[in-house]
């Protein structure tokens, strides 16, 4: 009796503590999984899955098998923005071979949790007017293709605004009919146009008119 107590004694002191706060945190559709390391351990490997919505079965993320770093970047299996998705994450200490129960994220949607990132502006000046160039983040374009969009936010010193669509294709857009020598403030906004999302406002840029 005194034997099998101390075996549960020991098994229990053994039993890692899982890691906390599983989450997904997406931008642009680039899905990363994040979670804090037990609070009782410092330097553990974790083994990451991961599975859709309906299945049964959790399939092993290959880069992420015994890992030490608190992340992993799950963009290639959770790349169908018509799906949900699950993950895990458990730890384990080589030394005593011992593991944690499984620490599970919530569910999670591409197309509806991810957040789209503003454009990069950049103005200048010619003889027609301001040209705005905009520069959209590499891993939406390469996702979304066709379907990123632009609006661009003109403001007078009056605190007047004019919006104009850009689409996908164009990053520049000439303002013309301005008047000379005013002072006119910029914003982009990414439109992604096929889920019916949209990034903040950029910064404002501004420029002088010549």
């Amino acid at each position: 009796m005194l034997l099998g107590k101390l075996a549960l004694y020991v098994a229990a002191q053994e039993m890692l503590a899982p890691p906390g706060q599983v989450r997904f945190e997406s931008t642009d559709y680039k899905n990363i999984l994040h979670w804090a390391a037990p609070t009782n351990s410092s330097s553990l490997h974790y083994n990451v899955q991961y599975k859709i919505y309906g299945e049964i079965d959790w399939l092993n993320v290959s880069n992420c098998q015994g890992i030490q770093k608190h992340q992993c970047d799950l963009s290639c299996v959770t790349s169908d923005t018509r799906e949900w998705y699950f993950a895990r994450v458990r730890a384990s200490s080589v030394p005593s071979s011992s593991k944690s129960a499984w620490a599970m994220s919530r569910r999670f949607s591409p197309r509806w949790d991810t957040k789209i990132s503003p454009p990069s502006v950049r103005l200048s000046t010619s003889k027609q007017g301001i040209v705005v160039q905009v520069k959209p983040s590499r891993v939406l374009v390469r996702k979304m293709h066709n379907s990123v969009n632009y609006n661009i936010y003109v403001i007078h010193t009056s605190g007047k605004e004019e919006v104009y669509e850009m689409a996908c294709c164009s990053h520049k857009l000439t303002l013309t009919e301005l008047k000379p020598k005013t002072h006119y403030c910029v914003q982009a906004q990414t439109v992604v146009t096929q889920h019916m999302k949209r990034s903040d406002r950029s910064s404002a840029k501004c420029i002088t008119t010549a």
